[in-house]
């Protein structure tokens, strides 16, 4: 498996210098070979290069099975003519990335908020409100006059029907329960077409049940009883909002592992920032990333029909509940080590 990393900003490298270390010795122990190509993107790739994404990087990940990067400085990436381009939101475009899938469940060990649960979210990652992804040319969000702004959200049956089958092809690997999250209350026609599609899909596997619940509701219900939820698929905006949600009531968002997945492409990404307040002081939370490296394999091994990735991503998981439950966390969880101890704490687990 070739599998390009980046380290991203911020906290990015020491994360991911954590996961990579944790991928490494994983898939030794497993005799499983890894080819990794290390670059750089973002602001490392603007002061070297001019520039986040280079074209030579592009090529690069294009030749490669998958694409592991940090999280990335995003609010200062707004002028891809100079050379300002997030890279986070140009690969899931370039690439197609059309589904964010984002688990959430508790662990013994970390600080429970409400009762213990075990959910996925499977957000549609190319439309919706985003105003930098759903258009060819141009955006989607306009300064009318000084005084008004206009945002538009584009919403596509093909779209709500790729991300459903993602939702019940997942569904059926776990507790055979999908609900669909939307406004169609409101948005009758963009959330009315993606209900609709989704239940059009829901029909192909009749072995799962299936509810909807308004996006307001789902955020009461997902506090209030996270434990009856097991799939839920839902629009791009509602998706971000509700998996940070989510994660937190999980323990902590540092705990929040991420793919975003096409058919034949796949980028593991931790859902949190680059948290820039925090880069160097070596106390941000390794475990998201390495999570994330961990669902990438098993994307990887599931779209490849090749089981031996997925005893790395199982041997990743397993050291994860261990290191959770024996308290060698961070602070955000409740710890008081640092991202290195969590690293070698880690180690020492596998």
């Amino acid at each position: 498996m070739r599998l390009v990393v980046i380290p991203g900003d911020g906290i990015g490298p020491e994360t991911v210098s954590v996961a990579v270390t944790a991928l490494e010795k994983a898939a030794q122990q497993s005799g499983v070979a890894l080819d990794l190509v290390h670059e750089i993107a973002g602001l490392d790739s603007l002061a070297k290069f001019g520039t986040t994404v280079r074209p030579e990087l592009i090529k690069t990940i294009e030749a490669a099975d998958a694409l592991m990067m940090g999280p990335m400085t995003t609010h200062d990436l707004h002028d891809d003519a100079n050379g300002r381009i997030n890279p986070s939101k140009f690969f899931r475009k370039y690439f197609d990335l059309y589904a964010n899938i984002r688990p959430a469940r508790t662990f013994e060990g970390a600080p429970i908020r409400i009762k213990p649960f075990d959910l996925v979210v499977v957000r549609e990652n190319t439309e919706g409100f985003y105003a930098d992804r759903n258009m060819v040319s141009g955006g989607s969000e306009m300064l009318v006059t000084d005084d008004v702004v206009v945002s538009l959200r584009r919403i596509t049956r093909v779209c709500c029907e790729r991300i459903a089958r993602r939702a019940f092809e997942l569904a059926m690997t776990r507790r055979k329960r999908v609900t669909i999250v939307h406004k169609a209350n409101v948005l009758k026609i963009g959330d009315g077409m993606f209900v609709q599609t989704c239940e059009a899909v829901a029909r192909e596997f009749p072995d799962v049940t299936v509810d909807s619940v308004i996006v307001d509701a789902m955020m009461a219900l997902v506090v209030r009883e996270p434990e009856r939820f097991d799939v839920v698929v839902t629009t791009n905006m509602f998706g971000d909002i509700l998996s940070d949600l989510t994660a937190e009531l999980a323990g902590s968002l540092g705990m929040a592992a991420s793919i975003n997945a096409a058919d034949h492409f796949a980028m593991a990404q931790a859902a949190h920032g680059s948290a820039p307040d925090i880069a160097g002081q070596n106390i941000a939370n390794p475990l998201s990333q390495i999570g994330s490296a961990a669902m990438l394999l098993s994307w990887y091994s599931q779209r490849k029909a090749k089981p031996q990735y997925l005893e790395v991503a199982q041997r990743l998981e397993a050291a994860m509940v261990k290191t959770i439950r024996e308290g060698k966390v961070t602070r955000d969880m409740g710890g008081d080590l640092g991202t290195d101890a969590v690293g070698r704490a880690f180690l020492a687990n596998l």
